[in-house]
């Protein structure tokens, strides 16, 4: 049997690795793209928050505010209040990065608009995720050592309400792909970016992709390292 031959620290490295290598090569790809292009001007010169102004405005979204916010790389749409928040980079900035995420976050706007489905049930699913995230590995360790008193079912509840996490995870990867696609078409078709500059637009839409991928896939191994360690735990 690998659980007692491997230990528990011996699982979990069999279980996260590739994610977390996953992970790591995603923020150096989302760095090394954000390091090159964000010296790249685009052609239109426009900052950040024009480009977003005119999405919006040419999507008939004139009550969606936009708004430069502290942070980096903290720009995000925020459907309650219909807001659009901007770091000062995208806010401000011309480059092709710039260009980029203001124009990925309108398209949650766009989805929003449209009553995206995915969108919809990743908003639904805020609350549940913001308590699973951080409560569910709470209640699977005090399962584990509350075992004798009430055998699995409260660590199988930990990892149950852990669960809604990856779930998450997997909600949000069709919702940014979408918002990217988004983007490049109305900056494309808007004429922000010239068909040239997409190659940089792409590289860092792409390298963001791929962070969102990475914490799915660190989501599920984290789960299937909980289920792992309960089976284990009964078949001994």
């Amino acid at each position: 049997m690998i659980y007692p031959l491997m230990g528990g620290y011996g699982i979990y490295i069999l279980f996260s690795l590739p994610a977390l290598l996953l992970g790591f090569w995603a923020q150096w790809k989302i760095r090394a793209a954000i390091q090159r292009y964000s010296r790249v001007r685009t052609f239109s010169g426009l900052s950040g928050a024009q480009i977003a102004r005119r999405i919006l405005d040419g999507n008939g979204l004139y009550d969606v505010a936009v708004e430069q916010v502290r942070g980096w790389l903290s720009d995000h749409y925020d459907p309650t209040h219909r807001t659009l928040r901007l770091s000062p980079e995208v806010y401000q900035g011309n480059s092709l990065v710039a260009a980029g995420v203001a124009a990925h976050e309108v398209g949650h706007a766009l989805q929003d608009q449209d009553a995206y489905l995915p969108l919809r049930i990743r908003t639904a699913m805020v609350p549940v995720v913001q308590l699973g995230s951080w409560l569910g590995p709470i209640i699977f360790i005090f399962g584990l050592l509350l075992a004798s008193a009430f055998g699995d079912r409260l660590a199988w509840g930990g990892v149950t309400l852990f669960a809604a996490t990856a779930m998450f995870a997997f909600v949000t990867l069709p919702v940014e792909l979408d918002a990217s696609r988004r983007a490049r078409k109305w900056l494309t078709e808007m004429g922000m970016v010239h068909q040239q500059e997409l190659e940089g637009v792409n590289s860092v839409l792409n390298a963001a992709s791929l962070t969102y991928l990475a914490a799915a896939i660190q989501a599920v191994s984290t789960l299937l390292y909980y289920a792992f360690l309960l089976m284990g735990r009964r078949r001994n």
